[in-house]
């Protein structure tokens, strides 16, 4: 039941659930008004905010300029895990409380669709596909196509996810490596898997998953000079962020043959942040890609959780209780 005496608003900059009916339940009944908007921008997130005492944001930016201008702004919550579109350091001086959902929530889902994007890349399952639908009926169609047991299937980074992929991966046969500086080595091997530096994983992997964060650091690891270290046989999976990978780069490594073939399920661009998208990125036309809609988190569960999440941070945050998953120490930003 909506009430009338509202506590105050919370603006949802922007979702592509349909609806948002799980939302309103939580932020209604809990005395808040909400407003749902499609922010495409940060100056559409400023416009549609100003009111805001909370923010709820699927792919729109909330960086610095939003943050200072959502003067009655207390908490930014994320729906799902990475909070690059937020600029933390500046919310955490204006003791803004970040959430975000953690890992758990769609884990599986974006193991399985790594290891889906493993298997239909080096099967070439979408070419097949393709030719036999045109009426082409020939297993030469995929050449050439390679055993996966035995071969080295590589990681970069070692967290959760990454560990559930390796689990899923062991039971094909290959040699699972990972790189992650941030793991003890001990622990990786515990695991069944071999710590490897960055610079064996690139040259040594047939498959090779990138499931790292988005940071400064990370953005573009993979350029032309980090592709052109790959195997020719490599395929490169991305079921992390888009950016991670130099979308020009990988273009000229797949056309000219530096590697065997990607599978991604992000683009640099990142389409869903666009008003009015359309498809000319040039990977789009490569027969040695295959590209999903940033899809590996979704299941039905997965996407209730994170909403769930997101609104009842939101909330616990402006009643004044503790964030349950807080991205940053609003506390220590307004003693700094």
């Amino acid at each position: 039941m909506t009430r009338t005496d509202s506590n105050g608003t919370i603006l949802i900059a922007d979702f592509d659930f349909g609806d948002v009916d799980i939302e309103r339940a939580i932020i209604e009944d809990a005395g808040f008004r909400l407003v749902a908007a499609q922010c495409k921008s940060e100056d559409e997130v400023i416009e549609k905010g100003r009111d805001a005492d909370g923010v709820l944001t699927q792919y729109a930016r909330v960086g610095s300029r939003a943050i200072d201008a959502l003067t009655r702004c207390r908490v930014i919550a994320r729906y799902g895990t990475g909070v690059d579109i937020v600029d933390v350091d500046a919310a955490t001086r204006r003791g803004v409380q970040v959430t975000n959902a953690p890992n758990e929530w769609c884990a599986e889902e974006v193991a399985d669709h790594a290891v889906a994007l493993w298997l239909a890349a080096a099967r070439k399952i979408c070419p097949y596909d393709r030719a036999t639908r045109q009426g082409e009926w020939h297993w030469k169609t995929g050449r050439p196509i390679w055993r996966l047991r035995g071969r080295v299937f590589g990681l970069l980074s070692f967290g959760a996810i990454a560990r559930l992929i390796a689990e899923r991966a062991q039971a094909f046969g290959v040699e699972v490596w990972a790189c992650d500086p941030f793991i003890d080595e001990a622990e990786i091997r515990s695991r069944g898997v071999r710590p490897v530096s960055f610079d064996d994983l690139v040259e040594g992997a047939d498959y090779l998953v990138v499931q790292s964060p988005l940071t400064p650091q990370t953005h573009h690891t993979f350029d032309r000079a980090t592709l052109r270290r790959m195997k020719r046989t490599a395929i490169l999976v991305n079921t992390a962020r888009g950016p991670i990978v130099e979308d020009a780069a990988l273009h000229q490594a797949l056309a000219e043959g530096w590697i065997a073939g990607a599978a991604l399920d992000d683009l640099e661009e990142e389409p869903a942040k666009q008003r009015d998208w359309r498809p000319r990125n040039p990977l789009l036309e490569l027969p040695n890609t295959i590209i999903t809609p940033h899809a590996a988190y979704y299941s039905q569960e997965a996407v209730r959780t994170v909403r769930r999440i997101a609104a009842e941070e939101a909330v616990r945050v402006l009643t004044g209780r503790p964030a349950r998953f807080p991205v940053n120490d609003v506390m220590a930003g307004s003693q700094s």
